[in-house]
């Protein structure tokens, strides 16, 4: 059975703005007052003065058309990252399971229907923010273990709703961080129950690949790289390509885990996963900041030559990261070695023009120079880069024969200011609510902000209520399972309504 995708408008579409990010001879251009026309799902002209007959004509204004963003990390969860944001060391905030939890038995937090909710809800709110193409992301921390087949079938049902450009597979796990009674962080290890959850995820690939006239697509998912096994990720590896299909690891993002890895194995991440023949030609790393030679690492090594050496890309997420305290080091450096940096939204808001403004800050300081990276360098990272790491040439730009992904972003509000460079200016001013149409595979699914089918004040109430019922929830897996007003604090003392 198919599923379900919003219609096309019949014929073609022209449309037409101030600024139209096109693309000739490998790089991104900027065509004055351009044109871009699609029919179906594809792009048939983007230049000026177009000579063929249309079923309509989309006048923009002063606006960027742009090729949809291309999130490699793409937040699909009601996101948990953000209550760690002023409560902190993660282990005692119910970011690490401690023993206890685990034997007592580690269970769901959310029921299917929550957890279909979750998807849908963070699916249009990629949208908002102009990604046309998503490689879900969502938090283990308060799952039974992996993600389910289950749970992936209603994701890609809600994506073709959407009209979601998006590659699904269900996350799963040979182990897990634990913290000790003492406060030691130590490894629990279940790999038969990560193997058979690999097998399930290689069924869920073999059945959805090519879904919904080609908008859903399939990839492989293990978790963070020291949750996995060896046995786990040479048979992930092996799945990956004989499916042709992505493989996503998140790698080298922490010290906990980077120092784990070299305590188990006696190498760096990066050298592991060298050694167990891991990389194929469309590995995603997210997030590559935890690397020999850099300033979060003294160990000497060859991490980000390995990772360049194998095709392997950094999937970018300064958002996340800066919230962390943590930057790559840096964006400059690693270009120039030529390592592919694609970009990931990976936290709440799901704001590329976000990350993309945070990202080349962070790139500027890390780097000491202001020269060091350029706006195109993130817009091209969230576009071409993107693309290119999952083998897809046919999206993040607008040339004829691309798929008709694009995006129009505003620049006519009145935090823009006055418009230099349409990417500059987005890279100053901008952010995800600029973005006021989307068109994904040549469907409308985002008119003047509005999505189809959603009710976004009733989905809003009902993400509330249902972060509220986790939060509540979070002592029974916290370290010492102290009361929820202990792991989470208040920026200023609160008084209730009717207090006296």
């Amino acid at each position: 059975m198919t599923l379900p995708t919003p219609d096309r408008p019949a014929g073609r579409t022209l449309m037409t703005a101030r600024w139209v990010v096109g693309h000739a001879a490998g790089r991104h251009v900027l065509l004055e007052h351009g044109e871009v026309v699609f029919e179906n799902d594809a792009i048939l002209f983007v230049g000026h003065r177009f000579g063929g007959e249309v079923a309509r004509r989309i006048d923009c204004g002063q606006a960027m058309i742009a090729p949809g963003f291309v999130d490699l990390d793409a937040l699909s969860d009601l996101d948990t990252t953000i209550l760690a944001f002023d409560n902190q060391p993660a282990w005692k905030k119910g970011r690490v399971w401690p023993r206890s939890y685990v034997e007592a038995g580690p269970r769901e937090m959310y029921d299917r229907e929550e957890l279909a909710f979750q998807k849908a809800h963070a699916f249009a709110g990629l949208i908002r923010n102009g990604i046309t193409t998503a490689l879900p992301i969502a938090s283990l921390f308060y799952r039974q273990w992996g993600e389910t087949p289950e749970e992936f079938a209603d994701a890609a049902e809600a994506a073709a709703r959407l009209g979601l450009r998006a590659y699904l597979g269900p996350a799963y796990r040979t182990g897990n961080q634990v913290v000790e009674a003492d406060g030691t962080i130590t490894a629990h290890y279940d790999e038969p129950r990560g193997l058979a959850e690999l097998d399930a995820a290689i069924r869920f690939c073999e059945r959805f690949e090519g879904e919904a006239g080609g908008l859903i697509r399939t990839m492989l998912s293990p978790d963070r790289v020291e949750t996995c096994t060896p046995e786990l990720l040479r048979r992930t590896a092996a799945a990956a390509r004989a499916l042709d299909v992505p493989v996503r690891q998140h790698c080298c993002q922490s010290k906990i885990e980077y120092d784990m890895v070299l305590k188990q194995h006696g190498m760096s991440p990066p050298e592991w996963l060298e050694s167990l023949g891991f990389f194929t030609g469309k590995t995603l790393l997210p997030h590559g900041t935890y690397v020999s030679g850099s300033r979060h690492v003294g160990r000497p090594g060859r991490d980000l030559e390995i990772i360049r050496d194998h095709g392997a890309t950094i999937v970018h997420c300064p958002l996340v990261s800066g919230r962390h305290g943590n930057v790559i080091d840096h964006f400059a450096r690693y270009r120039d070695m030529g390592i592919r940096i694609g970009m990931g939204t990976d936290t709440s808001p799901p704001d590329m023009i976000m990350n993309m403004q945070v990202g080349i800050i962070l790139a500027r300081v890390a780097a000491g120079s202001v020269t060091a990276v350029r706006a195109e360098d993130y817009f091209d990272a969230a576009t071409i880069h993107g693309a290119d790491a999952i083998g897809r040439p046919d999206l993040g730009r607008l040339q004829p024969g691309a798929k008709a992904d694009l995006i129009v972003i505003d620049l006519d509000r009145p935090h823009t200011g006055q418009v230099i460079d349409p990417v500059q200016t987005l890279l100053l001013a901008g952010h995800g609510r600029d973005v006021s149409t989307v068109v994904i595979d040549g469907r409308l699914v985002m008119q003047d902000r509005v999505i189809p089918g959603v009710d976004e004040a009733a989905d809003n109430r009902r993400a509330q209520a249902q972060f509220e019922g986790l939060m509540a929830r979070y002592p029974e897996r916290t370290h010492g399972h102290p009361p929820v007003e202990e792991i989470f604090s208040s920026s200023y003392r609160v008084i209730r309504a009717g207090a006296g």
